[in-house]
């Protein structure tokens, strides 16, 4: 499976119906709040691997791995997911311009308006991962372009805010806006991105390679993300 092509239509249904089947968890996350989530992970301010992050895409808990049928599986639907996030990173860095949410869309008043609130959750999950190192974007002078993503994707607006999200026609205006900021802060963070070596190297030990892989897929580390790698 090669991470650089893009899921096919196919590809992308079969990820989608796995994502709301009952074999994942209620709180699972949809496709429009998995590329949201996806999106925060590439453009933002430190690398986060996936063993820390995939369990988020499962649900809130520990023990809402999925119940797959096989280790195949889990290694065919981890893949799609790995090979979303490399589209995305890819069409960041070739043609920033041409990058688009996975927004959803509703009918308002006879008119198809933009429906942003899940994509944007998922960016503000992915975000909360490294709050602490995002924490300079909202005190530069792109502060303004993190605001809707703020408004659509928190849970925890002030009472005097809610009014900016109080009908559809509001709320298509801040996903419009969403979507031409994105390109603004991928660049604002590409220089000063952090790889997430030093972090593990210091602070995960290292997984035996018959252990099973943190990564979800079933396997042991060693025929997983351990493969390859010289016996020690």
């Amino acid at each position: 499976m090669q991470l650089d092509q893009p899921l096919s239509d196919e590809e992308f249904d079969e990820l989608d119906d796995f994502l709301l089947s009952d074999r994942c968890a209620d709180d699972a996350m949809t496709m429009d709040t998995l590329h949201g989530f996806l999106t925060a992970l590439v453009i933002g301010p430190q690398e986060v691997l996936m063993a820390e992050w995939l369990p988020r895409v499962w649900g809130s808990k520990p023990e809402d791995t999925p119940k797959f049928k096989n280790a195949k599986e889990a290694e065919r639907i981890t893949g799609f997911i790995a090979r979303t996030m490399n589209e995305i990173a890819i069409t960041l860095e070739v043609a920033p311009k041409e990058y688009e949410p996975l927004f959803c869309e509703r009918e308002w008043e006879g008119k198809p308006l933009l429906d942003g609130e899940a994509w944007a959750w998922g960016f503000w999950e992915g975000l909360q991962l490294r709050a602490r190192e995002w924490d300079p974007i909202f005190h530069s002078n792109l502060a303004p372009l993190m605001r809707p993503i703020y408004l659509l994707g928190s849970e925890e607006l002030e009472e005097e805010e809610l009014p900016l999200i109080e009908d559809p026609v509001k709320t298509h205006k801040l996903a419009v806006e969403i979507e031409s900021a994105i390109p603004h802060i991928y660049r604002y963070w590409l220089p000063h991105r952090k790889s997430a070596v030093e972090t593990v190297r210091h602070e995960t030990p290292k997984p035996g390679r018959n252990d099973v892989c943190s990564c979800g897929s079933g396997k042991k580390y060693k025929k997983c993300c351990g493969a390859g790698q010289a016996e020690e």
